[in-house]
């Protein structure tokens, strides 16, 4: 069991927007990702800890592809919601910022893709000297094996990897 102090902890969720989670995944399905996520998003909102959505723009494009915006439920969700154009959620996008304001020093990861958004976004955060927990079943790639090398390879390098039955908010 991982318990997390509510006041210095935020939930970051990655990607989950209608044209990444409809994409064929592994080893979760989009819409499971996105069922733990809202789990995860409302425990954390009733502890009083920040949830921020992170969804992608293509740089340079004035119309983006259908399906670019959140889901209905995670925008509904979300506390914040945060715009990037790369492939992590910290260049350029004031997150950093936002989560200094409130006084955050652990985030908790969930989101679409498990090696790439998630990776990338976890990997900055670790450079700004936050404490990273990653919620394996509220998160997948575009392959299992893709999945498996972040969380089984990389993310214990980086923090501590969870079931989001084993989280909780003190």
């Amino acid at each position: 069991m991982t318990t997390l102090d509510a006041r210095t902890t935020a939930l970051v969720l990655i990607d989950l927007m209608d044209r990444i989670v409809a994409r064929q995944l592994a080893p979760h399905t989009g819409s499971e990702v996105v069922t733990a996520s809202l789990k995860l998003a409302e425990d954390f909102r009733a502890a009083g800890a920040p949830v921020v959505a992170v969804r992608v723009e293509r740089p340079g494009v004035a119309e983006q592809p259908p399906g670019s915006e959140l889901t209905a439920e995670v925008e509904a969700a979300a506390d914040e919601v945060v715009v990037k154009r790369t492939i992590g959620a910290f260049e350029d996008t004031g997150l950093h910022e936002l989560l200094q304001a409130r006084g955050v020093e652990t985030l908790v990861f969930t989101g679409i893709a498990t090696n790439l958004g998630v990776e990338s976004s976890a990997r900055a955060a670790a450079d700004r000297g936050y404490r990273l927990v990653f919620v394996e079943d509220a998160m997948t790639g575009l392959t299992e094996a893709e999945h498996r090398a972040s969380v089984d390879l990389n993310f214990p390098r980086l923090g501590e990897v969870v079931a989001s039955a084993d989280l909780r908010l003190g």
